[in-house]
């Protein structure tokens, strides 16, 4: 695959757009926060995006753990197929 955790970005924030959704980049005070919100069709998630093969940090997992916990959608999204997968959620068949 080979994919960069920036190529994996770019594709969701394209996807996301193109499907007339928002890609926000998110940035907190607190670290170890996901790095994107997304806001389409009605619903709002937080992206933790990866190259593909690699792992949240300790801090991460449990910053999503306690984001999870207070009832947020929160994905991994690790590879450009991933992004395709999370998509279809929102893509009428």
């Amino acid at each position: 695959m080979g994919h960069t955790e920036n190529a994996v970005e770019q594709r969701l924030r394209k996807r996301v757009e193109a499907l007339g959704g928002l890609c926000l980049k998110f940035t907190s005070s607190r670290s170890g926060v996901p790095d994107r919100i997304v806001i389409l069709q009605g619903r709002t998630i937080f992206v933790e995006l990866k190259a593909p093969n690699r792992l949240p940090s300790n801090l991460q997992k449990v910053r999503i753990a306690q984001m999870r916990a207070a009832g947020a959608d929160v994905r991994l999204i690790a590879s450009k197929e991933a992004v395709d997968e999370f998509l279809n959620e929102f893509i009428s068949t």
